[in-house]
């Protein structure tokens, strides 16, 4: 009987150890994973390169960017003139030299209505200030003397001053920015000039480098993006000369100084600044109309809000439909 039962015992712990679940069993990993695990860290290795690279070529990215969103824009007016044998080179450098023209007076144009301002400004400065403190006296019942707003005007100027000659001593660092900034521009307008200028080109080479089947595809919807921005571009271009051209209007209606300047800032800043161009764009004419009469601004801002729910609604439903 001991004989039979030390027999016994093995094959029982043999049938236990059979009787296990197999995720218990002792196994030998899978050929297939110390390469898994060899590309997921290449991979890991691969992303983390890329976005440094990515991270260093910031600026460049951003300049190609721009580069080709504003050469889409242009793109258009160049292969109009294409079109009616003028050599693409030459094309674009026409349609450079008009919005540079244009972007020109639109800066002169403003900065003689800044000058304009503050020269009127400083000149009628001491009636502003007795008038204020007339009203300041009559409406809270208050015995304010020009001898206290001149001593606050002195302390607002010495902070100002201090706040001058510290910003001159950074003057460096702003420099730095300066030069940084203007190659960047420049970099923008010779990428912009190459884009449209060699657009036709410089397609065939992108496609050249996709599979034939994918090229199609590539070049229509490139010819959409080319004509679509430039829709859009053209379509706030004809909305800011209808808004220029009312308020235009409506200031010299209004007999508000530098009627013409005014008005172009309005049309040129609630077209092409997003969201808060509106907004931006009426406070001016609003401001210079309040220093001459606050009858007349409040005149100008009526008819900045009803024109803004024509244009919305009537006017630019037409336009974007026409050249979108």
């Amino acid at each position: 009987m001991v004989a039979e039962d030390e027999s016994a015992e093995p094959a029982a712990q043999s049938v236990a150890v059979s009787a296990l679940p197999a995720y218990w069993s002792v196994r030998t990993p899978p050929r297939w994973l110390p390469r898994a695990l060899l590309y997921a860290v290449l991979a890991v290795a691969g992303l983390i390169a890329a976005f440094w690279v990515l991270g260093k070529m910031q600026g460049l990215l951003t300049v190609l960017l721009v580069s080709i969103f504003l050469a889409f824009a242009i793109e258009p007016a160049v292969n109009w003139l294409a079109a009616r044998g003028v050599r693409r080179g030459a094309g674009t450098g026409a349609v450079f030299l008009v919005v540079l023209v244009m972007i020109v007076a639109f800066v002169w144009t403003l900065g003689a209505l800044l000058v304009n301002q503050v020269t009127m400004l400083v000149t009628n400065a001491p009636d502003y200030v007795q008038d204020l403190v007339d009203w300041v006296n009559s409406t809270f019942h208050q015995d304010i003397s020009g001898d206290d707003l001149t001593k606050y005007a002195s302390e607002w100027s010495s902070t100002i001053e201090k706040y001058l000659v510290g910003l001159a001593g950074n003057v460096w660092g702003i420099g730095t920015v300066a030069i940084g900034a203007l190659f960047q521009l420049l970099g923008v307008l010779l990428f912009t000039f190459y884009f449209a200028a060699d657009g036709p080109r410089f397609r065939t080479w992108v496609c050249s480098l996709l599979p034939p089947k994918q090229q199609k595809h590539v070049l229509r919807a490139w010819d959409i993006a080319v004509e679509k921005t430039g829709g859009y571009i053209y379509s706030r271009a004809l909305l800011a000369l209808c808004s220029a051209v009312a308020h235009y209007v409506a200031l010299r209606v209004l007999d508000v100084p530098s009627a013409f300047a005014l008005a172009l800032w309005v049309g040129v800043v609630s077209q092409f600044i997003p969201t808060v161009g509106t907004y931006m764009a009426g406070a001016l004419p609003v401001l210079v109309a309040l220093v001459h009469d606050p009858i007349t601004a409040l005149w100008i801002l009526l008819f900045i809000i009803a024109y803004q729910q024509f244009e919305n609604y009537v006017l630019q439903p037409r336009i974007t439909a026409t050249t979108l």
